[in-house]
């Protein structure tokens, strides 16, 4: 077997040689625990995030590695190889997409798009995604503030910062949210705190654990520190 596999050269596939939705899920859930563990990933970690015991991790990811998709090391975890990485591009591109389609074009809510996309991410054709590409005129950003993979696997990411790191006294732009949760997006729903929102750090307190914030056209928030870590901001 090769070492570059091609983009269809996987373990579990199905009838038409395509990445099953399992191992399309695994790929981009890899993907993203790499953001913040970027040398490997622990099975138990991946395990958790896939809702699995760490045994059916295991055996998923050494079928993968098998395939030359992931890199694996016994007891230490598992990362991406660059073939790996390119699939698990292209599924969040579909991923990302589908969910501003659903909210811009559908009228869904940002709080309940995330599980729709789960499912339609992996029936959608190319030809459809790029007509939903085209359409929303090739957006950089989903609905979110997570960044869309362009068609060639390349992501652009802004240079942000997380709410409790700006200094008091900042204006910032809401940028990118975190958690996708639905109970949290609608929480800062009815704070009024979404992407492309602009607000004031007014300060913060380390006794309460948590940062005041003030909207243009509302009273100051106070946020507690854990929940203002998962939004991330642009200082203007």
């Amino acid at each position: 077997m090769s070492n570059q596999p091609s983009k269809n050269t996987i373990a579990p596939v199905d009838k038409n040689n395509m990445p099953s939705s399992t191992v399309e899920n695994y790929l981009k859930q890899l993907y993203l625990e790499q953001q913040s563990a970027p040398d490997l990933v622990p099975m138990g970690k991946l395990a958790s995030a896939m809702g699995v015991v760490p045994g059916t991790a295991t055996s998923m990811v050494k079928a993968l590695a098998d395939s030359g998709l992931v890199s694996y090391e016994p007891r230490f975890g598992a990362k991406l190889t660059k073939g790996g990485e390119q699939l698990a591009l292209h599924v969040l591109r579909r991923h990302r997409l589908v969910e501003l389609f659903l909210v811009k074009v559908l009228g869904l809510d940002w709080s309940e798009v995330h599980d729709e996309a789960e499912e339609l991410e992996h029936a959608i054709s190319e030809k459809v995604l790029d007509k939903i590409d085209k359409l929303l005129g090739h957006p950089s950003v989903d609905p979110h503030g997570d960044p869309i993979p362009s068609a060639k696997g390349k992501v652009s990411e802004e240079r942000l910062a997380a709410l409790p790191d700006v200094k008091p006294g900042s204006k910032v732009r809401i940028a990118r949210v975190l958690d996708q949760d639905t109970p949290f997006l609608q929480f800062l729903d009815r704070a009024g705190l979404k992407p492309g929102v602009t607000l004031t750090v007014n300060g913060h307190d380390e006794q309460a654990d948590s940062i005041s914030v003030k909207l243009d056209s509302r009273s100051p928030l106070t946020l507690g520190t854990s929940a203002a870590m998962k939004i991330l901001v642009e200082v203007i």
